[in-house]
């Protein structure tokens, strides 16, 4: 069971990590109506539904192996490269870890069931819709172009999704639309984006949880991780061939559509 649990949570962590439907809200629901929550107990069931998102990231550097060298480059280079894509995403992450900090115990405590899971799902594709309709961002020289002042909107943009539902990946790209970034760049940016809020909520995850986890849990986590790995990866490739030619509207009518039935099953479960 655990095999057949780590697949199913590894592949929609892998679908939804970076696509505008809220990856935390898909893992909550599919836990949730899965049983995988009561199969495994909440407290590893919440470190394991963060850790794999480590896969999603390793996805990210193997999408984009060229721009993690050139971030990696110790130094001064002008765009998105060495100290200055840097010192931008570390301008884009601070606003998230300091609020999933502090506010990280009352989020996992008061946030994560499927009715607030079904209002972020909600709310974000009220979002989408508005953005995509009043929104207008021109193309702008690409990750290159970004600036200082976009990359610390993002970075406050991005404190919204810790509310499950939202979508980290559609706070980062709608917040970029909103402050002038082309759809695509906009998209682009939320993967590396993703990379060091991911790790760092993974890593407090795993301190967190620790007296909870065990050998046994070993097999689990490791499928879940290569799952998820595989399935971002594709996702990633998809979305930057999607978003090259389409709106995000389509993911607004999912969202709405995925709303709809959690409140309608967790509806009929209580009835």
């Amino acid at each position: 069971m655990d095999i057949l649990y780590g697949l199913l949570m590894g592949l929609v962590e892998g679908i939804t990590e970076f696509i505008p439907v809220s990856s935390t809200g898909h893992l909550i629901l599919a836990g949730h109506y899965s049983g995988f929550e009561s199969h495994v107990g909440k407290p590893v069931a919440n470190c394991f539904e963060v850790f794999i998102q480590l896969g999603a990231i390793l996805a990210v550097a193997a999408a984009f192996p060229g721009r993690f060298a050139a971030l990696a480059t110790p130094r001064a280079l002008p765009g998105f490269a060495g100290r200055r894509g840097i010192a931008l995403l570390a301008l884009t992450t601070l606003p998230a870890l300091v609020a999933g900090a502090t506010l990280h115990g009352t989020i996992k405590e008061h946030l994560f069931g499927p009715q607030t899971v079904a209002a972020g799902l909600l709310a974000g594709a009220i979002w989408i819709v508005l953005v995509e309709r009043y929104a207008r961002p021109a193309p702008n020289g690409g990750l290159d172009a970004l600036t200082v002042r976009q990359a610390l909107g993002i970075g406050l943009m991005q404190c919204v999704s810790l509310w499950p539902g939202v979508s980290r990946a559609g706070a980062t790209i709608l917040g970029a639309m909103m402050l002038g970034v082309d759809r695509k760049t906009a998209t682009e940016y939320s993967f590396f984006a993703a990379v060091p809020v991911l790790a760092a909520a993974a890593l407090y995850d795993l301190v967190k949880s620790r007296q909870h986890l065990g050998s046994e849990h070993v097999p689990l986590f490791a499928v879940g991780f290569v799952a998820s790995f595989v399935f971002a990866y594709l996702a990633v490739r998809w979305l930057m061939a999607f978003v090259g030619g389409h709106s995000l509207r389509p993911f607004a009518w999912y969202r709405i559509a995925m709303a709809v039935l959690v409140l309608w099953v967790f509806r009929a479960a209580g009835s």
